[in-house]
């Protein structure tokens, strides 16, 4: 990497590749963040901000921000706890995709049906110090000790077919539909947290002028974030029945309502969430509302 390209700019890493990618591209797209990366570099610099985009395993993220002088950055809720960068930074938005489960598993037919069935054997992961941590807490209750206690091995990859190659009694693994965990024999007896992807930033301000940027590029995901999670609905009401159909669209902080020139009536603009949509147009038609809309939102600032 070229540190010329980093001098006076906000350095904002991303996951140079897996399941939070494309995401994250769409997220810049939305914020405005301006870039051509070139093929093959992991740096690239922002054409309409001072950033520079630094493209990195999602897992080495919290490191960079935490310890390293890199001011932004999105990675997994579960990475940060990996790290043990939790205390060095600040999970500013949950972003709401790169959502899964980091689940103890074992074979459909094995012996080891619960936790407690697995305590004291082995146990294989990429995620040794959570997995660790959460087995210290089981061997404690079960009174395992010493060489009694749950044996937690790292491997980076295939963790899935530890089991089936004998080299596991089960394994900690990020499950998001199920279907490699099910190809594989396996099955879920725990979870040992959730998790998605989130926009951190350090604890500890590397450079304070970058401060209002580092606030303007925040608000920008956090309008990304609600123009996905939200639509506008508008439609007429008479003005005797505004209170039900308020109680219905209350929006975000209130519904906005305007005089119509037909007397008692009345129009009404609220956001709404996206999934709830459908369910909101049938409680207004019961309680008269008539000319019901639903728009899209591209962006907006919440």
């Amino acid at each position: 990497m070229n540190a010329d390209l980093f001098n006076g700019r906000l350095l904002f890493a991303i996951p140079k590749k897996g399941r939070l990618h494309e995401k994250c591209l769409e997220i810049l797209a939305g914020a405005d963040i301006q870039f051509r990366r070139p093929n093959r570099l992991d740096v690239c610099v922002a054409m309409n901000h001072p950033i520079a985009l630094v493209f990195l395993p999602a897992s080495d993220i919290p490191s960079f921000v935490g310890n390293g002088d890199v001011d932004l950055g999105i990675t997994g809720h579960d990475v940060i706890l990996e790290a043990q960068m939790q205390d060095r930074v600040t999970e500013v938005h949950r972003l709401g995709f790169g959502k899964c489960a980091l689940q103890i598993q074992t074979p459909e037919n094995g012996p080891c049906q619960s936790v407690e069935d697995l305590a004291g054997k082995r146990v294989v992961t990429s995620f040794e110090v959570l997995a660790g941590a959460y087995f210290d807490k089981i061997d404690e209750q079960l009174n395992l000790t010493g060489d009694q206690k749950t044996k937690i091995q790292y491997i980076g990859g295939s963790v899935e077919a530890a089991c089936a190659l004998g080299l596991a009694d089960g394994i900690v693994d990020l499950v998001e539909s199920g279907d490699t965990m099910r190809a594989a024999g396996l099955h879920a007896i725990a979870t040992v947290l959730q998790t998605e992807a989130v926009l951190i930033k350090s604890n500890v301000p590397h450079r304070a002028h970058h401060a209002p940027l580092i606030d303007l590029i925040a608000s920008r995901i956090a309008g990304v974030l609600a123009a996905g999670k939200f639509v506008i609905c508008e439609y007429n009401i008479r003005r005797d029945a505004l209170p039900r159909a308020a109680a219905i669209t209350p929006g975000r902080r209130a519904p906005t309502v305007s005089p119509l020139e037909e007397e008692g009536w009345v129009a009404v603009s609220s956001m709404v969430e996206k999934k709830n949509a459908a369910t909101t147009m049938d409680e207004l038609v019961k309680i008269g509302a008539e000319d019901i809309l639903i728009f899209n939102l591209d962006n907006c600032r919440v």
